[in-house]
């Protein structure tokens, strides 16, 4: 498995954590994603834009095992064949997805949320009489502060805004310790502030995380400073820099253009 060097410098010499090569998905006869090739390495933050139907969902479908590929395959950690694994066993792996619409406990205190999504053996008999000791409470805290809600720990999570459950969702699955993030749409419904600021929070965590980015907003793409891969038709259409994305008139003509 040699893939081609990376378009940014950055990360050339890492390995690769993520590895798609010809995956094909059909749906009633709809190629969702037609003979897809890309890969991701370790330690960086990629974006992926495209219009839709382009084959974003399906692509992250794929890489959790909720969707099993026609053809292709899938490799995490450069050894480990995804299309051979169910969700639970992809997740456990260390592969953390965040859905668009957050999903937290609103009944409970953000710090509670943290808690409840520490990694570890959670079945009923070990959970009950399952106690934070320094080391975990220490993990919450740099994790609060990671996800800016260190003030509002206390508080209900129900009670926090859009951007917040945003931010607090994405600390639960920082609790997992996962070495991959798949992030859906973060920015849909924040405000500008609350974009900016996640901006920071995926780059910063991007520093100890692979950090894949599912995005439309092409503001929040240009803050997360990261190479851009456009899917058009469940292919790669263009890769690079989001300038030298933008400047590709088959990018224009498909998605930026409408």
């Amino acid at each position: 498995m040699n893939p081609a060097p990376a378009i940014g410098a950055s990360h050339d010499t890492a390995p690769t954590i993520l590895y798609l090569n010809g995956v094909t998905v059909s749906f009633d006869g709809f190629k969702a994603l037609d003979s897809l090739s890309f890969y991701i390495r370790a330690g960086e933050l990629r974006a992926v834009i495209g219009p839709n139907g382009a084959g974003k969902t399906t692509m992250m479908d794929v890489i959790t095992g909720k969707t099993r590929p026609d053809a292709g395959e899938v490799f995490f950690d450069e050894r480990i064949d995804l299309t051979r694994l169910d969700e639970a066993r992809i997740a456990n792996l260390g592969i953390g997805r965040k859905f668009q619409k957050p999903t937290v406990f609103e009944n409970h205190a953000v710090f509670e949320n943290l808690e409840l999504a520490l990694a570890g053996d959670r079945r009923a008999l070990p959970a009950l009489f399952f106690r934070l000791g320094p080391a975990e409470r220490a993990r919450i805290d740099e994790v609060l502060t990671t996800i800016a809600l260190a003030p509002v720990k206390n508080r209900a999570a129900g009670s926090l805004s859009h951007g917040q459950k945003q931010w607090l969702e994405i600390g639960m699955l920082l609790m997992q310790d996962p070495d991959l993030l798949l992030v859906d749409e973060p920015a849909a419904g924040m405000t500008d502030a609350e974009t900016a600021q996640t901006a920071r929070m995926l780059r910063e965590i991007a520093v100890n995380h692979s950090v894949v980015v599912v995005e439309h907003d092409m503001e929040f793409v240009r803050d997360l400073d990261c190479r851009v891969t456009v899917l058009h038709e469940g292919r790669v259409l263009a890769e690079g820099s989001l300038d030298v994305v933008q400047a590709n008139p088959r990018v224009v003509e498909v998605y930026l253009g409408r």
